[in-house]
């Protein structure tokens, strides 16, 4: 039996926790989608994402509904607690570390504002390559 095995054997004993288990596997790639307009939520999906960047995790962070908000230059939200920062300052230092940052394809067609509107380096979303990206088996997916 190999560690792997082993390790899916005890977790499905209950012998390990949950994240004793996750620790042996290494995510290359994640997809954090965004579609609440609670700013918490927001903030907490942008502190996770730079966290797994910071670990070695290529981010790829897709907004919509509410949440495309944060992808546009208007978008002032109030700094949270306890680094005082806000969501958008977040996901901007997850886009400067690497990540690809983008707004669903209906987001913008949908609202009053044009591409023109988006902050710098954040594009709209190409459902074919968002496909390819979920479908990718290296891929984890997290919605906010």
């Amino acid at each position: 039996m190999n560690k792997k095995q082993m390790i899916g054997s005890l977790f499905g004993l209950g012998l390990l926790t949950g994240a004793a288990h996750a620790s042996t596997d290494s995510v290359e790639q994640a997809l954090v989608m965004v579609n609440s307009g609670e700013l918490q939520t927001q903030g907490m999906a942008m502190v996770l994402a730079n966290t797994m960047q910071a670990q070695g995790t290529h981010v790829d962070v897709l907004l919509c509904g509410k949440a495309g908000e944060l992808a546009l230059k208007g978008t002032e939200n109030a700094p949270l607690k306890p680094k005082n920062v806000t969501p958008e300052q977040l996901m901007m230092k997850l886009k400067q570390g690497g990540a690809n940052v983008s707004v669903c394809a209906l987001f913008l067609p949908n609202s009053d504002k044009g591409k023109t509107a988006l902050r710098a380096g954040i594009s709209v979303a190409k459902p074919p390559q968002i496909s390819q990206i979920m479908r990718d088996k290296n891929t984890r997916f997290f919605s906010f």
